[in-house]
């Protein structure tokens, strides 16, 4: 932030909002006019992957984004996704909860993993392992990408939105033991919508420079694809008694847990790409001359990652000193992998829960305390 701005909460008429919310909103306040070309483009882009890992809220509460004035305090999105916000006004408040989902589930999806996502907490102050072109970034636009669609398709079945509905039915020949009907997730709105937003501010040549653009938008595509290859068919029976004389389907989105471990298993395998001429147009194309073309359905990066074992902020590494290990695994949250060699410290934990419920007639429970120790292990 330029130096004139001396912190606090920035007011406007009825509102007070934080110099985070500000920034995520893109109040002018917040992100002033940058005099070095390329700070406020990598500013830009922070602000926009902020947007999508974290909600906005004023006064503690979440926008209502029920009027068109709220609109005008997204000062710094792109014009598309301004045009949007006015004309799709309601779509909105998926879209804030498809941010939230963002960053939770990134969280819980690298909870046993060096990188733990941790860095969206410091948004919009992102570290080299958000900011630049990494996997992991990869990895975060992806999953946002997948998750503003399926939040807003899963709003059109549920009836949040007015301005769409059930999927219509499957398009290929129903089976002999079922019809289908029921109100599927409408994942055509969702797709259309969800790129149209997530998409927005790559297209801008401001966003950066235009391998960092293309890369982001080949994994916005990544993560979408793996939203339509998690379309499920569901069913429900009909008839007397639960007999099952009518099955009645329809194709609903599993849920955001299964999307983040296809896409993290992509993180495991992307392809570090360079932006280099092919004919007449640059393209992204795989570092190794010897590898595969690049496929639709695989992520890629341009910058290396550390080995997350060390704090190192230049690198964005918080490192994993004091991170919790298991000390009995052999995968990635195991404790020689987890701490690099360093070693782990033991403790023991004593754990008071509720045990032995019983419910009583009519209508209570009741529960004995019950105490057990647990041996934890925590990297040097």
């Amino acid at each position: 932030m330029r130096r004139g701005y001396r912190g606090g909460n920035i007011r406007l008429p009825g509102v007070e909002i934080t110099p985070t919310v500000a920034c995520s909103i893109g109040y002018r306040r917040a992100i002033p006019p940058d005099p070095i070309p390329d700070r406020r483009a990598d500013y830009l882009i922070q602000c926009c992957c902020f947007y999508l890992c974290s909600g906005l809220t004023v006064k503690g509460s979440s926008v209502g984004w029920n009027q068109t004035h709220h609109c005008k305090l997204l000062d710094w999105l792109a014009p598309d996704q301004s045009q949007l916000c006015r004309r799709n006004l309601e779509l909105m408040h998926s879209i804030v909860q498809a941010a939230k989902l963002t960053k939770n589930t990134c969280q819980n999806t690298f909870n046993d993993m060096r990188w733990n996502c941790s860095s969206v907490e410091k948004a919009p102050r992102f570290t080299p392992d958000l900011a630049k072109g990494t996997r992991e970034s990869a990895f975060v636009f992806s999953l946002a990408a997948a998750l503003v669609s399926h939040s807003i398709a899963r709003a059109c079945s549920s009836g949040e939105l007015p301005s769409c509905s059930c999927a219509p039915a499957p398009a290929e020949q129903a089976g002999p033991d079922f019809i289908w009907g029921g109100c599927g997730d409408n994942l055509r709105y969702g797709l259309q919508m969800g790129s149209a937003f997530s998409d927005a501010p790559m297209r801008n040549s401001r966003s950066g420079s235009q391998a960092f653009r293309l890369m982001h938008l080949h994994n916005n595509a990544v993560g979408r694809q793996a939203l339509i290859d998690a379309q499920e068919t569901k069913c429900k029976c009909h008839g007397v008694s639960g007999s099952c004389s009518v099955k009645t389907c329809w194709k609903g989105l599993h849920d955001i847990n299964h999307i983040a471990v296809d896409l993290k298993s992509k993180y495991l395998s992307a392809t570090k790409v360079i932006h280099r001429h092919v004919g007449t147009r640059k393209q992204l194309v795989p570092r190794e001359l010897n590898v595969r073309p690049v496929r639709e359905s695989e992520l890629v990066y341009l910058v290396s990652s550390p080995d997350y074992c060390t704090h190192n902020e230049k690198h964005g590494s918080l490192g994993t000193q004091d991170r919790q290990c298991n000390k009995t695994s052999n995968d990635s949250g195991s404790c020689n992998l987890m701490c690099c060699g360093r070693g782990y410290n033991a403790y023991t934990e004593r754990i008071v829960e509720r045990c032995q419920c019983k419910y009583h007639w009519c209508c209570y429970v009741t529960c004995k305390r019950c105490e057990r120790t647990a041996e934890r292990y925590i990297c040097k």
